[in-house]
């Protein structure tokens, strides 16, 4: 049995590809995706807000740059110094991969029920609050 850390690695990996792969037909990529779903999902969002949801799935300045690859898409608009919205543009953009990004989820679940999913998730969960909150 390969270590836990492999199947992670290998699992991000597979997720990363096959997403920018499907979501490619829409002009965007996985982290462009999520960034336009934290903009969609947090009134009067900012910067600091994408940076905090996804601190886990990029750096700062991939965070950064994907902000501005959806500012210079028109998939987001800046309402006020430091605050981001999306476009009628984006939401369409965003919308439309929708049924797209469901397929993936479908496809990565195949043969998982929704227990054995939790179940995976709460481990990781603890896992990884275990290792960052032990003292080094």
């Amino acid at each position: 049995m390969k270590p836990i850390g492999y199947w992670l690695n290998r699992a991000d990996h597979a997720f990363t590809t096959h997403m920018d792969t499907m979501l490619a037909e829409f002009g965007l990529t996985r982290i462009t995706w999520q960034v336009l779903n934290v903009v969609a999902d947090t009134p009067d969002a900012t910067d600091t807000d994408v940076h905090t949801v996804l601190a886990a799935n990029a750096d700062r300045a991939t965070l950064d740059a994907v902000i501005v690859t959806t500012l210079t898409g028109d998939w987001t608009t800046r309402p006020e110094p430091g605050r981001i919205a999306l476009t009628d543009h984006g939401r369409r953009r965003l919308a439309a991969a929708t049924d797209a990004v469901a397929a993936f989820r479908a496809q990565s679940m195949h043969g998982i029920t929704e227990d054995e999913y939790r179940t995976a998730v709460s481990v990781l969960e603890r896992m990884t609050l275990n290792v960052e909150t032990a003292a080094v």
